[in-house]
């Protein structure tokens, strides 16, 4: 461990972070530790205060000459950013159109576009879902891909490693496993207006998700109703009766065949209109529920993709784990 330590200590990013902590560690030869003789253990608070004594000359800027300077150095780079982030600004304001004028890019072809062959080009009634869903795919893949990154990053951070051997790390995995045990907490008034609402959720989600091309609503909207669904069932029932049918396993195979069948179609989509190829995808009639061409799978897609992610931040959050 120390040599890796050293390593680091050695390596570029160990001198940068060095540099950037103003040169040195404060802690470094500056600590002075003084055996103080056994305390009475009816006091251990004021024990624990006396065993180690730093010095104030560690925090003082005027008698550390280093420490000043980087200080000074660090305050002018600061200012240097903010103004350089300022004109930035200021300068690419003067190339922004007037406020107000008809021909602004607000109002140019895009969104005339959009409102006026919208529905012939796909299929879509809600003019808003057609726009997210097929001119700006790749916008929304990108979005889902967002919410899945963000939840590998959560389990990296929160997530109980059954293999970690760290005192801290055991005691918290024990205490979530003992938790589990004595769950549900059978709290009945929970439980009966979940065993109302929990069903209404899923079909709500449901159809938000499945009449998204056609009213107000879609993957997102949808796919956040489910997930609060899962999060009261999870809280009235517990972790046993919840892993029946949703487990870590269910999570990353449900994410992972969302992403991918997302990814597919966009790109099967973009390939043909790109090279002015016929799809072969039927738009439907517009208003029938199977209408819209590739918009319903990928408002499937979208729906599972938030909804697990909802679901996955709250039980890594409450216990660490799935």
């Amino acid at each position: 461990m120390s040599r890796i330590k050293d390593n680091y200590e050695n390596s570029r990013a160990g001198k940068f972070e060095a540099w950037y902590k103003d040169g040195y560690d404060p802690m470094d030869d500056r600590m002075d530790i003084h055996a103080m003789p056994e305390e009475d253990e009816a006091d251990p608070v004021e024990s624990v205060r006396n065993e180690i004594h730093i010095s104030d000359s560690v925090y003082d800027r005027t008698a550390n000459k280093a420490l000043r300077i980087s200080g000074y150095i660090y305050k002018i780079l600061s200012v240097l950013l903010c103004v350089l982030m300022i004109g930035t600004l200021i300068w690419m304001v003067q190339y922004l159109p007037p406020f107000g004028q008809y021909d602004n890019p607000v109002n140019n072809e895009v969104s005339a576009r959009y409102i006026g062959s919208g529905i012939q080009e796909t299929g879509a009634i809600n003019y808003v879902t057609g726009m997210i869903l097929d001119y700006r795919a790749f916008d929304t893949f990108g979005e889902s891909c967002v919410l899945f990154i963000a939840t590998i990053c959560v389990q990296i951070l929160l997530r109980l490693d059954p293999e970690e051997t760290d005192p801290a790390i055991v005691k918290r995995r024990h205490e979530a496993e003992t938790d589990r045990i004595f769950e549900p907490k059978n709290d009945i008034i929970l439980q009966k207006v979940s065993v109302i609402l929990v069903p209404i959720l899923f079909i709500f989600g449901t159809y938000i998700i499945l009449n998204g091309h056609l009213s107000p609503g879609g993957g997102f909207s949808g796919g956040a109703v489910m997930g609060a669904g899962l999060i009261l069932y999870l809280c009235s029932f517990g972790y046993k009766k919840t892993e029946r049918f949703f487990t870590a396993k269910t999570f990353r195979v449900i994410s992972l065949a969302a992403l991918i069948t997302y990814c597919l179609a966009k790109s099967y989509s973009f390939f043909t209109g790109a090279n002015h190829l016929e799809s072969h995808i039927p738009l439907g009639t517009p208003g029938a529920i199977l209408s819209s061409g590739l918009i319903l799978v990928l408002n499937i897609c979208v729906g599972s993709v938030v909804a697990c992610t909802m679901y996955a931040f709250y039980t890594l959050f409450r216990k660490g784990n799935f």
